[in-house]
């Protein structure tokens, strides 16, 4: 399997494949083990890792740090109607760390999966 791919570190896989397959369109690939899946949509790949278990995603730093969820690297989705996203996640219990914003290319938003890392929503300006 090629390609580029971005992985986040998650609490609980299970929690994860939930909440990005019914709320973000995608679809399970591969789940091999209960502490690792892989999740693709439209060509891109989200490797979503446990914090425990025999993988190397989670294991410790020589330094003794160990990988965690969180933070702000972030994949980023393209939406439609940012407004209707937004309200339809809120109905379904999804936490945000912000409201919309509008920038010089557009309305974005933070999203949090379960385990605390940010998925930005994008509205590109109409055109």
């Amino acid at each position: 399997m090629p390609g580029i791919s971005v992985r986040y570190i998650v609490d609980d896989v299970d929690a994860a494949l939930e909440f990005y397959t019914r709320h973000l369109g995608f679809s399970v690939a591969l789940h091999p083990a209960p502490s690792f899946a892989i999740l693709t949509r439209a060509g891109f790949r989200l490797l979503v890792s446990g914090t425990t278990g025999p993988g190397g995603a989670s294991q410790a730093m020589p330094d003794g740090r160990k990988p965690e969820p969180g933070g702000w690297n972030r994949i980023q989705i393209e939406v439609a109607d940012l407004e209707a996203e937004v309200t339809k996640l809120r109905q379904a219990g999804a936490h945000f760390r912000n409201d919309i914003v509008q920038g010089i290319g557009g309305k974005q938003i933070l999203l949090e999966d379960p385990a605390g890392n940010p998925v930005e929503l994008f509205e590109a300006p109409k055109r």
